[in-house]
C-alpha cells in the first residue's frame, strides 16, 4: 500500500483588509498545500477558510508571534507567509521561533518603517533621499515651532508617515506654507482610529521629511534566496509622480529601459536589501531615475506588489506570484522560473475625491477593449470611497496584456477614458 503524504502546512498572514486572500488561496490549492488563514477578525476568517483559521493579535508581533508557535507545536507549520508591511514583521518573528528560514525582526522593521530604512540606506552608502525626522506626538508641534522647521527646509520636499503604505499621508511641499499644511495634515492621518491600530505608538509620533527626487518612476518586483536577489519583473510608471499627492496609476512590464538602466535598478536593490539584512521572501522596491544618472531607492518592502496587483505576473505555463512566492517559502528551486514573453500591465483606478461612490460607468466597454484582459472594481457602490493623501485604496483594477508594452499601455489608457466613477457628497 502506497503511504499517504502529508500536505505541507502554511500559515497565511491575511489581514481582513487585504486584497490578496483569494489569490493566495488559490495558489495554496494549486499546489496541494494546505492553507490556514491568520488574521485579526474570527468571524472574517470564518469566511475566508472554514475550519483553517487563526485569529492573531497581527499589532503585537511578539505575541501574535507565539500564537502562532503554540499553534505549530502540535502540527508544524511549514512557512509562515506574509502578505503586508505589518505581516512581513510578525513572520519574521514567527518564523525565528519556529526554526524557519526567516527574515530577521529588525530587518523587517526597517523595511516598514522609513525613517529607519533611510538610515540604514544611508550608513551603506547606497542612493536615497535625504532626509530628517519630526517629532508631532504626544506634544503637538506650535505654530511658531512649525513655521521655524518649514524656513529650515529645502524645497521641494516631501513629508511622510514612517509607517503607512499605499502613498498614504505622502505630501509634497514647494514652499513653507504647504510644508506646515502638509504636516498638520499628516497629523490627523496619524490620529485617525484604522491608523492608531495599526502603527506603533512611537511611529505615531513622527513625520518624515526628505528631498524630492525627480525622474521617472520605477518598481521591481523579487524574491530573497538567503540573500540573493532574484529579479522577477521591472515595472515602469509612464504617468509621472510629481504630486502634491502620489497616486500611482499604470505598471507595465517588461520595463522599456535601456539594459544597462535595468542592471543599475537591479544592483540597487541588492545593496538595499543587503543593507537592511533581509534574507529570504519577496521584496517590492520603488526606485527614481533621472537620465544619466544611477537609481535612487524610494522603497524597499519585504513583502510583494499591493492590491490586486500581481495578477499582471505570470510565469512558465501560467503560474502566479502567489504560487512562486509558496513554493520558494517551502524551499523549492524557483531559478528556473521566468516571466511569461507577453508584455503586461496594470491600471489602478484612482478615487478622484472623496464621497460616497454612487455608481461606475463604463465597465463593459473597458471589457470589451482589445488586449483588456480583466476589469475588476472592488471598492463597493454606495460606500463611502477617500481619495489620497487620507484614502489607501483603489476603486479597482484593470489588467491587459499584449504583444509590447506600447500596446499593453495603450490598451489600459483606452479602458480608463471609459470608466467613469459618479461620487456624491457625503452629508
Amino acid at each position: 500500500m502506497t503511504p499517504v503524504t502529508e500536505q505541507p502546512r502554511v500559515l497565511l498572514l491575511l489581514p481582513t483588509t487585504t486584497y490578496k486572500a483569494a489569490d493566495f488561496l488559490a495558489a495554496a490549492e494549486r499546489l496541494g498545500v494546505e492553507a490556514i488563514v491568520g488574521s485579526e477578525q474570527r468571524q472574517a476568517l470564518e469566511d475566508i477558510a472554514p475550519g483553517r483559521t487563526l485569529t492573531l493579535g497581527l499589532h503585537d508581533a511578539a505575541k501574535a508571534a507565539r500564537q502562532i508557535a503554540w499553534a505549530g507545536s502540535a502540527r508544524p507549520f511549514a512557512a509562515v507567509v506574509p502578505t503586508d508591511d505589518l505581516t512581513a514583521v510578525v513572520a519574521a518573528h514567527a518564523s525565528e521561533l519556529l526554526g524557519l528560514p526567516h527574515n530577521s525582526y529588525e530587518a523587517a522593521h526597517a523595511a516598514r518603517r522609513k525613517d529607519r530604512l533611510r538610515g540604514r540606506l544611508t550608513a551603506a552608502g547606497v542612493r536615497t533621499p535625504s532626509h530628517r525626522v519630526i517629532r508631532c506626538a504626544p506634544l503637538l508641534l506650535s505654530d511658531a515651532d512649525l513655521a521655524s522647521e518649514a524656513a529650515a527646509e529645502r524645497y521641494p520636499c516631501v513629508l511622510k508617515p514612517v509607517s503607512l503604505a499605499a502613498s498614504r499621508g505622502v505630501i509634497r511641499a514647494d514652499n513653507p506654507d504647504q510644508f506646515a499644511a502638509a504636516f498638520r495634515r499628516i497629523e490627523a492621518i496619524l490620529k485617525r482610529p484604522d491608523v492608531v491600530e495599526k502603527v506603533e505608538p512611537e511611529a505615531r509620533s513622527l513625520i518624515l521629511v526628505e528631498e524630492y527626487v525627480d525622474g521617472m518612476e520605477v518598481a521591481l518586483e523579487g524574491i530573497l534566496s538567503r540573500g540573493r536577489l532574484r529579479t522577477l519583473a521591472i515595472f515602469d510608471k509612464p504617468d509621472p509622480l510629481e504630486g502634491p499627492f502620489f497616486e500611482e496609476t499604470i505598471y507595465v512590464t517588461p520595463s522599456r529601459l535601456r539594459e544597462a538602466e535595468q542592471r543599475a535598478i537591479e544592483v540597487a536593490v541588492a545593496a538595499s536589501a543587503r543593507a537592511l539584512n533581509l534574507q529570504e521572501g519577496p521584496v517590492h522596491a520603488e526606485l527614481r531615475l533621472a537620465p544619466g544618472e544611477l537609481p535612487w531607492l524610494i522603497e524597499l518592502a519585504a513583502r510583494s506588489i499591493g492590491g490586486l496587483c500581481s495578477r499582471v505576473l505570470r510565469f512558465g505555463a501560467g503560474v502566479s506570484l502567489e504560487e512562486v512566492i509558496l513554493m520558494h517559502a517551502l524551499g523549492t528551486d524557483i531559478d528556473e522560473i521566468e516571466r511569461e514573453r507577453r508584455a503586461a500591465g496594470v491600471l489602478m483606478l484612482p478615487i478622484p475625491r472623496s464621497g460616497r461612490l454612487a455608481a461606475v460607468r463604463g465597465l463593459e466597454e473597458a471589457r470589451a477593449l482589445a488586449g483588456v484582459e480583466e476589469v475588476t472594481l472592488t471598492a463597493t457602490i454606495g460606500q463611502p470611497v477617500e481619495a489620497l493623501p487620507e484614502g489607501s485604496s483603489y476603486l479597482g483594477f484593470v489588467f491587459a496584456r499584449a504583444a509590447t508594452p506600447a500596446e499593453a499601455e495603450a490598451a489600459l489608457r483606452a479602458a480608463q477614458a471609459r470608466i467613469e466613477a459618479e461620487i456624491e457628497p457625503v452629508t
